[in-house]
């Protein structure tokens, strides 16, 4: 395959523009920032291919795929015109594969996140319930070595205290205060200029399929076990 490693001068541009986020510079500096979201996109386009061999991705677009550097300044506090990240997201394709991953590529704040970022509360009602009737079975998994050691533990945005309708003192109470179920692995800047990156990524984001599989299962089927999809 195709070598596709980030570029230190891509990473140049990204710290260049977080120190001159203006308008007047990113526009004298536009032909390198399209080399960098070219280099971007060799990335992920690399990337795709590579989680395609263990997993079905939807994305066929890896320049759709990035999200967009241009700040919405509208709802925003942060008035800075530019984002100064490269960031990318790929959905596994059919509805019977849930679960969704997600990068961020910025000096001092690269990471990876997988998991399930704002579940509908349709869907996050059944998995409070299934970590409520199943609580071995998510510790098995949340502590099986290759996501202790990529991901350490399950993050994401809890209620303050338990849930309406759970028992609070549920062994899982824990768990099941989460409204978002994530798993998080940071890079230094170091690490995403290796030209084994790409490899070590979809390495990483292969030891979630045992999380995804179990939530797929919960996501497309009702309590009895029967498909509702």
């Amino acid at each position: 395959m195709k070598d596709s490693s980030i570029l230190p001068s891509s990473i140049s541009f990204l710290n260049n523009l977080a120190i001159n986020n203006n308008r007047d510079w990113f526009n004298d500096n536009k032909e390198t920032y399209i080399e960098a979201q070219s280099n971007m996109i060799a990335f992920v386009d690399q990337l795709i291919v590579l989680m395609n061999s263990h997993d079905a991705i939807e994305n066929t677009s890896a320049k759709k795929s990035l999200y967009r550097i241009y700040n919405d300044v509208r709802f925003s506090k942060d008035k800075a015109p530019y984002k100064p990240r490269f960031a990318f997201s790929l959905q596994r394709a059919t509805k019977l594969k849930r679960g969704g991953y997600y990068m961020n590529i910025q000096p001092g704040n690269n990471f990876l996140a997988c998991g399930f970022f704002s579940p509908n509360p349709e869907d996050l009602k059944r998995i409070r319930k299934d970590i409520e009737l199943n609580p071995a079975v998510w510790y098995k998994i949340l502590n099986a070595k290759p996501i202790k050691d990529n991901f350490v533990a399950l993050a994401g945005n809890k209620v303050p205290t338990f849930p309406k309708g759970f028992p609070k003192d549920h062994e899982a109470i824990d768990l099941i205060r989460h409204k978002q179920f994530i798993l998080r692995h940071n890079f230094t800047d170091e690490e995403i200029l290796d030209s084994a990156f790409a490899n070590k990524v979809n390495d990483i984001f292969k030891t979630v399929r045992p999380f995804f599989d179990h939530l797929s299962f919960v996501l497309t089927t009702d309590l009895n076990g029967e498909i509702k999809i």
